[in-house]
């Protein structure tokens, strides 16, 4: 059976802190190879090495001037990180003090890994030197707005790809929110085009414009990696899944569940091994 450790934010060595930084050898000697979900953002730099990380059941390699973001909730494990170097840097969801960056890590669906281009990378590497430093400094000397305006500063210097699709289309935006909100009770896409005001048509043009799927296929993708979630983290039964998640019984969230992923609900969940 798979064990996956919930983890919860708690500052070290500064009261109220709601930044805090530590190094890859530092997570290194934390990390035990098992899976984990945390209640608070986690932002990782790599200067050099390769390694992986699996987040939500998908692998994504490490290399030189990547960047990896973990979303609260989202189960997650370091994997061959032993010739990776670099910083990580873990924040509570308010931390961030710009309303681009706050709007930013709000997403419901941030982009795990991605590549840092070269000329954006003296910017990037600047902003996080920064933040380090202050991060360091006694608790006495600094209040806590200083590590959060230079973690708002690494954010933008980083420019995570779900920005860009963040400011595409302000439909999709109003549906993204929408889904995170209700997707536990809605599945029909007709739902949000009537709650949003907008005609069917017109939202599927805007998801297919920002996504490359339908709404309705969005609306699935969201349901499947809850349903993941909770047979992986919470070890919930379809039935207890249905429930959760607005069907109206197992034999129904099972055929969902088969359709969408390939597998039944039971066997997918006898598949999450701790490696």
């Amino acid at each position: 059976m798979t064990v996956i450790r919930q983890m919860t934010y708690q500052t070290v060595g500064r009261r109220a802190a709601t930044v805090e930084t530590m190094t890859f050898d530092r997570l290194r000697e934390l990390n035990d190879g098992g899976t984990q979900r945390a209640d608070f953002h986690v932002l990782a730099v790599v200067d050099a090495g390769h390694g992986s990380v699996t987040v939500d059941f998908l692998r994504h390699p490490l290399q030189e001037r990547s960047a990896v973001w973990v979303a609260p909730g989202a189960v997650h494990r370091w994997d061959d990180i032993a010739g990776v170097a670099g910083h990580v840097v873990l924040f509570v969801p308010t931390a961030p003090v710009t309303h681009a960056t706050r709007e930013l890590v709000a997403s419901p669906d941030l982009v795990a890994h991605w590549s840092i281009p070269d000329a954006d990378w003296p910017f990037v590497d600047t902003a996080r030197n920064h933040l380090l430093l202050e991060a360091s400094a006694p608790p006495g000397d600094i209040s806590t707005e200083l590590p959060e305006i230079l973690l708002s500063a690494l954010i933008a210097r980083l420019r995570p790809p779900h920005a860009e699709a963040r400011s595409i289309n302000p439909v999709f935006r109003l549906f993204r929110s929408s889904v995170e909100a209700h997707f536990r009770e809605h599945h029909d896409a007709g739902y949000y085009a009537r709650t949003l005001g907008y005609a069917p048509r017109t939202l599927s043009r805007a998801v297919q414009q920002v996504t490359g799927r339908s709404a309705k296929a969005y609306i699935v993708d969201r349901i499947v990696l809850e349903a993941k979630r909770l047979l992986a983290h919470d070890r919930l039964t379809a039935a207890a899944c249905a429930i959760t998640l607005g069907f109206p019984d197992a034999s129904n969230f099972s055929v969902f569940f088969r359709k969408a992923t390939g597998m039944r609900p039971g066997a997918w969940q006898a598949t999450v091994t701790v490696e």
